[in-house]
This record gives C-alpha cells, sequence and structure tokens, in this order.
C-alpha cells in the first residue's frame, strides 16, 4: 500500500486540513507538535502560498514544530512579541468526553501547554482511536523533571498511587530530553477520577515544571476516522 493510498495517513491528512481552514488571515496561529499537527501546519503554509490566507504569524511549541513552519513557509514569532494567540491547533494522546487531554507522547507538554492555554481557540485534531471513558486509561501522565530531581519525584508520583517509569529514548542511549533540557517521568495510575486536582497535585511536586493533564482548554475536537476505507472528519 503506498502513502497516497493508505487510509490513516489520508485520514490524519483530512483532520490536519479541517483545522487549518479554521485560521483566518490576521491571526497569530499557536503550532502544535506530532503527526496530525503537522498536516495542519503544512495546510496553513499552502494556504499562505496560494494567497487565501495573509498576514500569518506561527508560535511553535517544540523544534519539530518550528523545522516544519520554516519548511512550508510560516512566519515565526515569540511570546516575547505578541500579547494572545488567535488560534492554536494541537493533538493529543487521550481525549475524553469532556474534552479533558492528556498529551505529552512528544515529550512537549511543557510548551505546547503555554501555547494552548493562551489561545483564544484552542482546537484539538486527533484519530478516533484517541477518544477514552476516562483519562488515563490507555495512557500514562509524562511529567517533566528537572534531572536532579527525578528520584525524589519518582517517589512522591507513587506515593500518589502512581506507577512512575524514567522514559528512555529510542535510538538513543540514555532517557528523553526535553526541548528544555529536562527529563520525562511517565506515570500510569489505575484510575484518574479528578484529573483536575491531579494536574494540581503533581505540578506542586518540587521538581515538576509540568505535566501532560490538560483540563478546560479545548475549545473544539476535530476527530478522523476510517469508515468503509474512507478518512471521514467529526467534531466532539
Amino acid at each position: 500500500m503506498t502513502a497516497a493510498t493508505d487510509p490513516v495517513k489520508l485520514m490524519k491528512q483530512q483532520v490536519g486540513k479541517a483545522a487549518a481552514d479554521l485560521v483566518k488571515s490576521g491571526s497569530i496561529v499557536g503550532l502544535g507538535t506530532g503527526s496530525t499537527t503537522a498536516f495542519a501546519i503544512q495546510y496553513i503554509g499552502e494556504r499562505l502560498k496560494s494567497g487565501e490566507l495573509k498576514d500569518i504569524v506561527g508560535v511553535p511549541t517544540s523544534f519539530q514544530a518550528e523545522v516544519l513552519a520554516k519548511e512550508y513557509g510560516i512566519p515565526l514569532t515569540t511570546l516575547d512579541a505578541i500579547d494572545h494567540i488567535d488560534i492554536a491547533i494541537d493533538g493529543a494522546d487521550e481525549v475524553d468526553p469532556q474534552k479533558n487531554l492528556i498529551k505529552g507522547g512528544g515529550a512537549a507538554h511543557t510548551r505546547e501547554k503555554v501555547v494552548d492555554y493562551l489561545a483564544d481557540q484552542f482546537i484539538v485534531v486527533v484519530d478516533s482511536g484517541k477518544l477514552v471513558d476516562r483519562l488515563g486509561s490507555v495512557f500514562a501522565v509524562p511529567v517533566e523533571v528537572i534531572p536532579m530531581a527525578v528520584t525524589p519525584v519518582m517517589r512522591a508520583v507513587a506515593q500518589l498511587g502512581g506507577k512512575p517509569e524514567l522514559r528512555m529514548g529510542v535510538k538513543k542511549a540514555g532517557p528523553v530530553i526535553t526541548d528544555q533540557g529536562n527529563m520525562v517521568i511517565d506515570v500510569k495510575f489505575d484510575s484518574i477520577d479528578d484529573p483536575v486536582n491531579l494536574e494540581k497535585t503533581l505540578n506542586n511536586i518540587p521538581g515538576v515544571l509540568e505535566n501532560g493533564i490538560f483540563v478546560n482548554c479545548a475549545d473544539r475536537v476535530l476527530i478522523g476516522e476510517v469508515k468503509d476505507g474512507q478518512p471521514v472528519v467529526r467534531e466532539m
């Protein structure tokens, strides 16, 4: 099967395009991280190149987003130079029925949280496999930790009932290092009954920079599915 006929890839492209179509000229756009969001960045760039969009600037949430934005000709800015973000587009690893999220599979959740919460409108792009009845059902909660605090933080999250594991690199010896130079602990909970309070509790552990629970921030969730071999997009 070629990439052109891969229904999963086509579905991700359609979700990314649906999100990119929501961007209006003159907007400051938060550019998220991940495979589906990458297509949104591509389509924003194509709309700019064709003249359909004008006066767009992007705020990247990761080195990946920054590289893609430059590749597709999207001008970039920083949070120091702006006073708001009109729209942010980002993916998620889990989405519950209340639109709460777990993010951080790409270890970019700290920057993503800063940008996504600042946005007037936060658009989440996912495939249907990311939908869960309760957060933590499938995905562990990523917790970004300064290196010196890894051991005490792992002890602290274990006392909260979590099962912590230091995230190790793939095709790299040693742990994953974030864009901020920190480490990531993935914490599996048997049940996350109160994501709002768990987010606060985790962030109050000394040495924790940020965690991957996103609550009360997603405005719209665009969901891609493959039905009868065809990609479709629906909204939660």
